[in-house]
């Protein structure tokens, strides 16, 4: 009965209003999730199945979605739609969807494509640390990896010296070959790497004894990487051509090396910018003054205004980090200024502080005796 169907749309899981991409991706999950093949013996993942298959064939054809936003399960009472008679399993689309389950079900995909051409080798990725004044200014270091290269005793064939390799007799040197499987809705065609020679079109039967059959050897190599000014923590310097070999002729990948830059006792980087904090006495804030300010070119003069007052942020401009595409370009260093209050003072000290809190006005007494600020003792009441 047609009463006792599903919502389509509850049955796929997607608001009335999905598109085709959304039917899709729904569709495939459940597919994939229910398929009879990895649910072998198992009746209600078999009926989930087809109810998804039946609700993606209605919804799919922009027709018979149409007469079912209208009508209802009811717009195919008698037509076999109730028992996949009137969906069409052998379309180009659902042929698309069931190529693609097959070959995740059982290895490759109907998309997969030989491998026996040129591709070029991967990348490899190293790491370095570094200081901070070597980040700013740049600097030449060595690094120290293992990397394949073409074997020189069988020029990278793998073949032993004097053979050379021969065509795949299963794939015919294309590198794939093509499955038919039997499913619930018909045969379907699914490709894949060729398992015999795997993917490549070439058998070796003689390998080579230095490489084994491989086609390159593997070494340890010191490689010189240059490291530019103004490279900041976490990025990477690419060197052309040091990764790995190339596949049937295929160019090599590249080197990255990450940069790790250690942290520094005294200045903090932010971009191109570098912060700092002085610390100045009281009284070079009152009354201004020269001091030294050290930077990453070395200590530079700077006159302090009378009357500064803690947290007072100067700028440096030009002693910053250098830009890392144009290293002539630098950015610029700020240094706060911190008041540093004495924590310890003699009595002489004391004195002229409390003569200048007096010269400021301020209504504070003055302080008695050192004898009158002993405290009385019991017997001495």
């Amino acid at each position: 009965m047609a009463e006792s169907k599903r919502d389509y749309y509850e049955v796929l899981g997607v608001p009335k209003d999905a598109d085709d991409a959304a039917l899709k991706k729904a569709y495939r999950v459940l597919a994939k999730k229910y398929h009879p093949d990895t649910n072998q013996g198992n009746p209600e993942a078999e009926a989930k199945f087809k109810e998804a298959s039946e609700a993606y064939a209605v919804l799919s054809d922009p027709d018979k979605r149409r007469q079912y936003d209208q009508f209802g399960h009811a717009a195919f009472e008698g037509g076999g739609a109730g028992g996949f008679g009137g969906f069409d399993f052998n379309s180009a689309d659902m042929g698309d969807i069931f190529g693609d389950i097959f070959g995740d079900l059982f290895g490759g995909g109907r998309r997969s494509r030989a491998n026996n051409g040129p591709m070029r080798g991967a990348n490899l990725r190293s790491r370095i640390r570094i200081t901070f004044e070597e980040a700013l200014f740049g600097c030449e270091k060595e690094i120290e990896l293992t990397s394949r290269d073409e074997c020189k005793e069988c020029g990278g064939t793998g073949a032993k010296p004097g053979t050379k390799p021969e065509t795949c007799p299963k794939c015919n040197g294309k590198g794939r070959v093509v499955y038919t499987q039997q499913s619930l809705f018909g045969m379907v065609r699914s490709e894949q790497a060729c398992p015999d020679c795997g993917g490549t079109g070439k058998i070796i039967k003689e390998k080579c004894p230095v490489c084994r059959g491989t086609g390159h050897t593997s070494s340890k190599k010191r490689i010189s990487v240059s490291i530019p000014a103004g490279i900041d923590n976490g990025q990477s310097v690419r060197i052309r051509g040091k990764g790995e070999l190339g596949v049937n002729g295929g160019e090599r990948g590249d080197l990255l090396v990450e940069v790790v830059v250690s942290e520094h006792p005294t200045f903090r980087r932010q971009d191109t910018s570098i912060y700092s904090t002085v610390p100045i006495s009281f009284t070079m804030a009152a009354l201004g003054g020269e001091i030294r300010i050290k930077t990453v070119d070395g200590e530079v003069a700077y006159t302090v205004a009378p009357g500064t007052q803690t947290d007072t942020r100067i700028r440096l401009k030009g002693k910053g980090v250098p830009y890392l595409r144009n290293k002539d370009v630098r950015g610029d260093h700020y240094v706060t200024l911190v008041v540093k209050v004495p924590e310890r003072l003699n009595k002489e000290q004391k004195e002229t502080l409390w003569k200048f809190r007096e010269a400021m006005g301020e209504t504070l007494p003055s302080p008695a005796p050192e004898e009158k600020h002993k405290k009385k003792g019991f017997f001495n009441k």
